[in-house]
């Protein structure tokens, strides 16, 4: 690896405190970009030049990779010569006026209030179905990433006072209250199904959620437990982990909470990421007005 791309990535993480999943996206991207400039150029990372940039995107155009996959990867290039350029690395930074391309926003998937009661009331009275019910309230009542969930230790939990804190994507730890249901079910959950989990009950493992083996529940178990309940309820179709996270962010919009509030639990480092979910309480005003109103 490139010393400077090795002390880039070490900056992210010790300095940024980013995640690992986010650290080897970073990694890659640049790791690639520095792959086509040898082979074509034989230039090294620190010689690459606007031209080597634009000639990159087009390659990525030409490889049919979407707006969004460019758009990471622009992002990845734009942190790692920027660190360049601030620390006097090189004397030109490659990145300078290049645009990323427009992305066509997606609907926003959620769930409504009477589908998510149908998925909470799914988990049965079982070890494992305690625990899930913890995990889907918690996923709801915070709208935390599915990666905070899973990074979540024990520690982090305050039964008492009623929140969670969460350490997120950019390093920047917030406090994010827990509902009544939530709270309840993650404590049953700590008190009555975790320590059997735990191997020996020697309570070594300090994960929050841990599977039967008494180890961290890992992404693809939660993704897995989280397919399980969605056919039970007949949403299998549009449930992501992104799904309860959405759902949290229209309901609360729905229910009046302000933006700038919604950010803060979200983690959104930019106030636009949660705009994004106005358009859905937009779209529903238009609705009920279009029902309501004798002259819509």
């Amino acid at each position: 690896m490139d010393s400077n791309l090795y002390d880039f990535i070490n900056y992210l993480s010790s300095e940024k405190k980013m995640a690992k999943n986010s650290l080897e996206a970073y990694k890659r991207d640049v790791m690639e970009f520095a792959e086509m400039i040898r082979e074509k150029q034989n230039l090294s990372l620190d010689e690459a030049s606007n031209t080597e940039v634009v000639a990159y995107l087009l390659k990525l155009k030409n490889e049919g990779k979407s707006a969004a996959t460019v758009n990471r990867k622009v992002a990845s290039l734009r942190a790692f010569y920027n660190y360049l350029a601030g620390r006097k690395l090189i004397s030109d930074n490659p990145t300078v006026n290049i645009k990323s391309p427009k992305i066509e926003r997606k609907k926003i998937e959620y769930l409504t209030i009477e589908e998510i009661d149908e998925l909470l009331g799914k988990p049965d009275g079982s070890l494992k179905g305690l625990r899930d019910r913890a995990i889907l309230e918690l996923l709801y009542a915070t709208g935390i990433r599915v990666s905070e969930v899973v990074e979540m230790n024990i520690e982090d939990v305050n039964l008492r006072m009623g929140f969670v804190t969460c350490t997120g994507e950019h390093g920047k730890a917030r406090i994010i209250p827990m509902g009544r249901p939530s709270r309840a079910a993650v404590e049953e959950y700590i008190y009555e199904v975790r320590p059997k989990f735990l191997r020996d009950g020697d309570g070594v493992e300090k994960a929050l959620f841990v599977n039967y083996a008494g180890n961290r529940l890992t992404r693809q178990g939660l993704w897995k437990l989280l397919k399980e309940y969605a056919r039970l309820a007949g949403i299998e179709s549009k449930l992501t982990p992104q799904t309860l996270r959405n759902s949290f962010a229209v309901h609360m919009i729905q229910n009046g909470a302000d933006l700038k509030s919604l950010q803060e639990l979200m983690g959104h480092e930019d106030i636009s990421a949660t705009q994004i979910y106005l358009s859905v309480t937009k779209n529903r005003i238009k609705e009920v007005y279009d029902k309501s109103h004798p002259r819509a």
